[in-house]
Parts: C-alpha cells; structure tokens; sequence
C-alpha cells in the first residue's frame, strides 16, 4: 500500500471516527437537550396524552381533565371554581409553563415523578399513573374571604397558628385558570390577563410585597419588650406628641389629633395607633434590633417556601435615624406580603412560636399512599418569649374591642387585630392600602390568624383604612375558620 492510499485511509478512519464522537453527542447530549426542551411539541403531547393528577382540597378535586376534540394532545386541564382557587392552583396550561403548585408538582401530577413508577412501569418503560397534591385550604375559610374581598384589589391569607396549615390564600381580582389550558384559545386569553390594569395574574397574598403601614407596630412593639426597653404594654413611654424626626425639622403627627398619644403606653398606643410612639421607639432601640426581631418573624426570607415561593417581605439596611423612625410605622423602605403579616399574627396567637406555613398537606399515588407528609415535617421556631405574646394579645384585644378595630368583633369570640393604613405614591399622592392582621380563638380553643390587604377598593379617599376595608374581610374569614 503505498503512502497515498495510508493517507487517505487515515483520512477516511477519523472521518468515520468524528461523525460516531458527534452522532454520540447528538443522541446523548443534544437529545436529553432537546427532549426537556419546553418548546419540544412531543412534550406537550406526553404531557396531555393522558388525564393529570389532581389538586384536593377538603377531600374534593378542584382540578380535572377533559378529552379534547381532534388534535395531537388528547386532554387538557380543567378547573372547578377556577376564580376561587387560582392563588393555589395555578395554572397548566398546553401552551404556557404550568405556575404554582400546578408548576412545583408537574412531575407528581403528569406521572413523571420517579417515586410514582411500579415495576411494571419499568419494565414496561410506561409512564406512571399520576399523583395527587393534597392541600391544606379550608373550602369554607377560602369562600369567605373571596366573597368578602369582591370587587376590591387585594388578597388575604389565613393561618392555623397551632398547625402552620394556610386555610386560605386568596388574591384578587382573580382570573380563571381554565381560560389558559387548551393551546388553540390560551393566547387571546393571556394577552388580555397580561394587558389587564389590575394584573390578576399576580398573587397578591404571596408575591406582592407593599407598605404594611401601623400593622407592622406589632413587630417594633415585640422588638421593645424582648429587649427590655419597657417591660410592660401598660408602661409609660418617652414619646413627645408630636414627634420630631431625628436630624430634621419634619414632625410626624397621628392621625387621630385628640388620641392619648403623648408618652401613651404600648397598649394605648397600639389602640389608637400612635405615630409618634413607634417611630421613637424604632429610634430608641436603632434599626438593628428592629430589622432582627423583623427577620425572626420572617423578613428578608429569600427562600420562604409553602411549597410556593414567596417574595420576601423587606426590612431595610443602612438607613438615617430619621428613616429608622419611619420604619417603625411601617413605612420607609419596609414592605410585607399578606403572608408575612399572618405570620406575625399567628406566632403570637400561638404563645410566642411560628409553626412554618405550608399550603400543602401531602402528596399520594394515584391510591392514595402518601408519598410525602408536609404536616409531619413543618417547624416550629420561638419567635418572642410566651410573656410578650401574651401581652401583644392583650393589647391587640383592645384595639378591636375599644380602639381602631372594630369591625372584626366576632360574638362569642376572641379577637386581637391591628389596623394599617400605609401610605401609596410620592408624597401620599395615591389611594393608600388597607391592611388588618388579626387572630381569633373561640371559647373551645380553636384558633385562627389573618391578613388581608386592600390595595384598591371604590371607597372614597378619605374612608380608607383597615377598619373599613380590611377588618370585615378578616372577620369573615376567622368567622367560617371558628365554625369549621
């Protein structure tokens, strides 16, 4: 063989060599790319080749499938009471990624999950048949906080304090999830829920942190009586009425201008909201004390999971003292999802502790068998000492039955709230939000804590607060969670 015809069997061998190293790649690299690529059509087809898992609440489905007609994907996701329940559910759809515990359990609910395959599914090499997601929502709780929600911009949340089971999580104004699954009619439908004013798309209970106005008080009121700068919500405190910001001219004043303000206790200060209080109080202790009881309740949480994530609520850094003080209202840079402020709630009905919310119970097979337990792996963390809880429960109790929170009165029924009113736009140029976090106990014990935001209502400027708006929201609420 001479060495022309070696050359250009070398040649020939690595060519021959290449092309197998890149048809290698392709099947094994590219492949597995291009199979969990989102746009791969043959996904979508195996996704909705057969009917999904479903989302239980109270024992009932409020998710299905239906056969569709003609086409490539032979079922797509239906929804019971979609409105309702869209802050939980989410959304899958056969053209958008699936959102909320319809995306955290895609796998469960479509029969990919690897704890789902049986031996014969592996052998078989056959998909499994899907699981079910069984949620800790609460029907009644739910109805009663969408129903009195209506027509206002705002969301609500409600908590077992003693359990850490969410009751309810509703945001409004909602959307219906079923308008987004079949892929023939879900882009009309999205460009007109994206191009919505009102963005019902957002959830507002988990993922729209805003102001949480006086409501926070609570939090600076827990940070003075762990640290001992008063021992007692019925002590008298160095609070100058009206209160000058530090290192500037600018008095913060009360709303309310013949409230017992001047050097008024905690409790009284909590009654009629007192600016001037809580703002030198953000100030005598500085924002790190504040910032860290805020983080113990749940602030700055980047990875604060139901199993959705949530945005994190937001304490500030770096800030003036005349910030600090501003902070202590509730104002500032301070932001708070109807989530966190439940939280708050819940851990001082609760004796001082946070049991860690979740939204999901468990997770089965499609028989049932559970293949995780969420309320045997929820956490309980000490918050505040049993003593100051107890006190911030007794002062909230004033605020409903003598100060700003009248409207959550429930007969036969413990309740313990704080009202917010926090400012919206520069120089409190736009409607302010509403806010109310409360809890209830009736006399057997049982026990409930709720938030609710009232971003946007038909009221008129002047009769916005969280009595008027935000308080019979909550009430309704922690009335059906006491009857359950």
């Amino acid at each position: 063989m001479n060495k022309t015809i070696r050359r250009a069997s070398v040649f020939t061998l690595l060519l021959v060599f290449a092309l197998l190293v890149r048809a290698t790649w392709v099947q094994f690299y590219d492949g597995r790319a291009l199979a969990d690529d989102s746009d791969n059509r043959r996904n979508a087809i195996e996704t909705y080749a057969e009917p999904l898992g479903n989302i239980i609440v109270a024992g009932e489905s409020v998710t299905g499938s239906a056969r569709t007609r003609g086409g490539d994907l032979a079922y797509k996701r239906t929804y019971e009471n979609g409105p309702l329940y869209a802050a939980v559910t989410g959304y899958a759809s056969q053209a958008y990624a699936p959102t909320q515990l319809e995306g955290i359990y895609e796998d469960l609910l479509n029969g990919t999950d690897s704890r789902l395959k049986t031996v014969m599914d592996t052998v078989t090499d056959r998909r499994a048949r899907p699981g079910d997601v069984v949620t800790t929502v609460d029907p009644a709780v739910q109805k009663a906080a969408y129903g009195a929600l209506g027509d206002k911009k705002g969301a609500a949340v409600a908590i077992d304090p003693e359990t850490g089971r969410i009751l309810a999580a509703v945001s409004t104004p909602s959307y219906d999830p079923s308008s987004l699954t079949d892929a023939n009619t879900a882009g009309g439908a999205w460009k007109k829920l994206t191009a919505d004013p009102d963005k019902p798309l957002t959830n507002r209970a988990l993922r729209q942190p805003l102001p949480p106005g006086s409501t926070f008080k609570l939090v600076v009121a827990a940070a003075a009586l762990e640290d001992g700068l008063y021992t007692s919500v019925d002590e008298r405190t160095d609070s100058p009425d009206p209160y000058t910001l530090p290192g500037t001219v600018k008095e913060l004043t009360n709303e309310n201008p013949s409230a017992p303000c001047e050097n008024a206790s905690i409790r009284v200060a909590l009654q009629y909201s007192c600016n001037n209080v809580f703002a030198k109080t953000a100030v005598a202790l500085g924002q790190d004390k504040v910032r860290a009881m805020a983080e113990k309740f749940g602030f700055n949480d980047e990875t604060q999971d139901v199993p959705v994530r949530a945005y994190p609520s937001v304490y500030p850094s770096d800030m003036e003292p005349s910030q600090t003080a501003l902070t202590g209202i509730g104002q500032f840079d301070v932001t708070a999802t109807p989530l966190q402020m439940a939280m708050v709630s819940a851990a001082l009905a609760n004796g001082g502790e946070l049991v860690s919310p979740h939204m999901v119970s468990r997770v089965t097979d499609s028989g049932g068998d559970v293949l995780k337990d969420y309320d045997d792996e929820s956490t309980t963390e000490r918050i505040v000492s049993a003593s100051t809880a107890e006190q911030l429960r007794s002062a909230m109790e004033t605020v409903v039955e003598e100060g700003t929170g009248s409207n959550a009165r429930i007969p036969g029924a413990t309740v313990g709230g704080k009202t917010g009113t926090a400012q919206h736009g520069e120089n409190n140029s736009r409607t302010p939000y509403a806010w109310f976090t409360s809890y209830a106990e009736s006399d057997s014990g049982q026990k409930v804590a709720v938030a609710v935001l009232v971003e946007q209502s038909d009221a008129a400027r002047s009769e916005v607060s969280g009595n008027g708006l935000a308080a019979p929201v909550a009430r309704a609420a922690m009335e059906a969670a006491l009857k359950e």
